[in-house]
């Protein structure tokens, strides 16, 4: 991974680059399969060709080459987990439940993807930067983006942009370390958590 995946999280937001054929789709599901398996480094295109049922031709015909087509994996999940979050919220009336609907939602989402988790479990030293000494660029573009959902709501006299940055550090960190002395096991946990800590940061 380079410099170029610090715009990864930007790019999904504001570009719309992802493939449009069936094909494409097939090749990204075998990458993202092999990477959640393998991790970045092991993961080959000729894995990656075999798991999606075509031949390095037909891969290098979509892709220019394996850091591309990792980084199209990582836009199509951000965008997915973008529009999930949405869908999510979309309906919850007030902000105090968009705000618990959201925690919960983005906390299982973090904690069950299978590129999450699979490249935390093989290969933690190539991933973890990204979300933390290295999560700058990715930070404040998922900052933005809630702080704008937030936004929308137009009450309160608190910093949206400080409120989204909280919700998103506290995301990341219960997704990277799962032990912990607070309960939150269940969805219920969640929401209960949800309303006593993070409700009252827009209050």
């Amino acid at each position: 991974m380079t410099s170029r995946a610090e715009s990864l999280f930007a790019r999904a937001v504001i570009a719309d680059d992802a493939p449009a054929d069936e094909l494409s789709e097939r090749i990204l599901d075998g990458a993202m399969a092999c990477l959640s398996e393998l991790g970045l480094r092991r993961s080959t295109v000729e894995d990656i060709a075999r798991r999606a049922g075509v031949s390095r031709v037909t891969v290098y015909r979509r892709f220019e080459n394996k850091n591309n087509l990792v980084e199209a994996v990582l836009l199509r999940e951000c965008r997915r987990c973008l529009a999930a979050l949405d869908e999510a919220v979309t309906g919850v009336e007030s902000l105090d439940e968009r705000i618990v609907e959201g925690f919960v939602f983005a906390l299982r989402y973090g904690r069950n993807h299978p590129l999450v988790g699979g490249l935390l479990r093989v290969e933690p030293e190539e991933v973890l930067p990204y979300l933390t000494v290295r999560a700058g660029t990715a930070l404040a573009v998922v900052r933005e983006y809630l702080a704008g959902h937030i936004r929308e709501a137009e009450v309160g006299a608190f910093d949206p942009v400080q409120v989204a940055e909280i919700m998103v550090r506290i995301v990341v960190s219960f997704v990277l370390t799962q032990d912990s002395s607070i309960e939150l096991d269940t969805d219920e946990d969640l929401r209960r958590f949800a309303r006593r800590y993070l409700v009252p940061l827009v209050h």
